[in-house]
């Protein structure tokens, strides 16, 4: 039986996937909830350096194996993606609570995450493998981090960060889009097209599916700040009149 679970490969939408869900759902859902009681306690803080350890304890191992002359591939084992600066971010907003940091995990978290955990590019084997758990375990743990921040610590976004985070995103895919031309790579998905299926699918061709997506994304970040500013800003307008 052992064997036969180790050689069952993941599929999208099937079991695990969906158990995978339900737990990231219900989790965060639970962490939101408890928010407002114990935020600002004692409890509150020991959660948080708690998931900033668990996040460096998943990663970094995978991190150094990567980058390891066993395990070195330039297509693949150096940290470029957003997903790897996510978990980084998380782990030091977490653990140091500054809003740049948790600016970029919020945003980050809530939207670019997401979409690998919608269209997972797992190819490999199925739960209980380890390329399993470090798989999801680098997403699942930053999107509760990105509740923890907001909910315990009551840490908010707002549209200075946003620009922050716009304009590290942006400067950053540069960066990576002249890397990748350089080396013949294709971190974030800039040079090319995943081979699995995905959003940017259906945002045309390259380069012009960069543009859609960066206009995509920053009306999604957008969104995801007016909702704790706006109380703010209808005071600055009764302060004006």
């Amino acid at each position: 039986m052992d064997q036969l679970v180790g050689q069952r490969s993941f599929e999208a939408y099937g079991p695990s996937h969906w158990a995978v869900l339900v737990l990231l759902t219900a989790v965060a859902g639970v962490l939101a909830w408890l928010g407002p009681r114990y935020g600002g306690t004692r409890t509150a803080l020991a959660v948080g350096r708690i998931l900033a350890v668990v996040l460096v304890i998943v990663h970094v191992p995978l991190l150094i194996y990567d980058l390891s002359p066993a395990g070195f591939d330039i297509q693949h084992s150096l940290p470029f993606h957003i997903s790897d600066l996510t978990w980084m971010t998380a782990a030091y907003a977490l653990w140091f609570r500054r809003q740049w940091a948790f600016a970029l995990t919020y945003y980050w978290g809530l939207t670019l995450v997401p979409q690998a955990i919608i269209t997972p590019t797992l190819a490999g084997p199925d739960f209980p493998s380890f390329d399993f758990i470090s798989f999801w375990g680098r997403y699942v743990l930053v999107v509760w981090a990105v509740v923890y921040l907001t909910w315990w610590v009551g840490m908010r976004p707002n549209w200075g960060s946003f620009a922050f985070a716009a304009t590290v995103t942006v400067g950053w895919g540069l960066l990576v889009l002249g890397f990748n031309a350089a080396a013949g790579t294709n971190y974030m998905f800039l040079n090319g097209k995943p081979d699995n299926p995905s959003l940017l699918d259906i945002m045309g061709e390259w380069p012009w599916y960069l543009g859609v997506a960066l206009a995509i994304g920053l009306v999604a970040w957008a969104l995801l700040t007016w909702p704790w500013t706006r109380h703010q800003d209808k005071g600055g307008d009764r302060a004006a009149a």
